[in-house]
């Protein structure tokens, strides 16, 4: 099986704001990427997918026996691909890191790895990634029945975020939209109730967040909160709450209190509404392609795509 078989399945599966996404994708350059361990066919497939829609250039950093061997096993054909052997998955992500800071590539794509092993050598204080800002993870979300994806964050990496924190996670997300085509992005802080109580903490984060976006600390969109999920973003529920919000019944990012919250309302949108999700980190020096390990193609496809656009919004901005 190659990439003239793979890609246009996993096309044919995309929502409709992940297609669109996948078509002003294939107007840039491919990125070349750095495919983390991925030795199952799960993984190669996606590699295989995003690469047959122009989207990466992949090198396959990992075993090179094992990942001939799931190639083999599932029958697809990687010999267009170069791969970077190493001996182990920890081998793996820290080289593929490298070849990130040394240029040789403008993305990562999280293969048949856990999720930790991978930010640990992304988050290494000396050979890591890191920049000024905190990174974040966002999920975009292509909900059946809204005419827009959900930017829902972050329910991957800070797992009890600060005020702080969730500063940069807004801005990060903000900045996100815009690379997507989002002028002015409608940002949610989610909470269980939408007025600030003092027993309830995200609810005064949410209240300062705001003040913070109104003295400039973040830019590019508009925010309000606390919302609770249904007022925003449901215009009913926000009309029969009283609240007057440009945002309340319209939010594009849904700011979730913490991980465990976020990573339940991905995954509920996506096993009970029949969503489209992709998933990308934030705040890197790269785009990373942070998918889980049981994704399909399409997951995989739209999360390049994503990635893509991500990397080529940071090209065009002034050093």
């Amino acid at each position: 099986m190659n990439a003239e078989t793979v890609a246009p399945e996993a096309a044919r599966e995309l929502g409709p704001g992940h297609a669109r996404f996948l078509q002003m994708a294939k107007a840039q350059d491919p990125l070349p990427t750095a495919v983390v361990h991925p030795v199952d066919a799960l993984s190669l497939q996606g590699a295989i997918a995003c690469a047959g829609q122009g989207l990466v250039i992949p090198l396959l950093v990992g075993p090179s026996a094992r990942i001939r061997e799931a190639a083999a096993s599932a029958r697809l054909d990687i010999a267009h691909f170069e791969i970077v052997d190493c001996e182990h998955s920890d081998a793996a992500a820290a080289k593929s890191v490298a070849l990130a800071r040394e240029g040789r590539v403008g993305a990562l794509m999280k293969g048949a790895i856990h999720t930790d092993e991978v930010m640990k050598a992304v988050l290494h204080p000396e050979l890591g990634l890191r920049t000024a800002r905190r990174m974040s993870h966002c999920f975009v979300i292509d909900v059946p029945g809204f005419p827009k994806p959900f930017y829902v964050t972050d329910a991957a990496i800070n797992i009890y975020p600060t005020l702080s924190d969730k500063r940069d996670i807004i801005q990060n997300a903000i900045d996100l939209a815009h690379a997507l085509g989002v002028a002015v992005p409608l940002v949610a802080i989610l909470s269980a109730v939408e007025t600030v109580t003092e027993s309830i903490r995200s609810t005064i984060d949410a209240a300062s967040l705001c003040k913070m976006a109104d003295r400039g600390q973040i830019t590019g969109g508009v925010l309000d909160g606390p919302l609770a999920f249904d007022n925003a973003v449901a215009l009913e529920a926000a009309a029969a709450k009283g609240i007057v919000s440009p945002v309340a019944g319209r939010a594009e990012v849904l700011v979730v209190p913490d991980l465990e919250a976020g990573n339940m309302l991905a995954k509920q949108l996506e096993y009970l509404a029949g969503a489209r999700v992709a998933g990308i980190v934030l705040g890197a020096r790269v785009p990373i392609m942070l998918t889980s390990r049981a994704d399909k193609a399409a997951a995989r496809v739209s999360s390049a795509a994503i990635a893509v656009l991500l990397a080529a919004a940071k090209a065009r901005k002034p050093a």
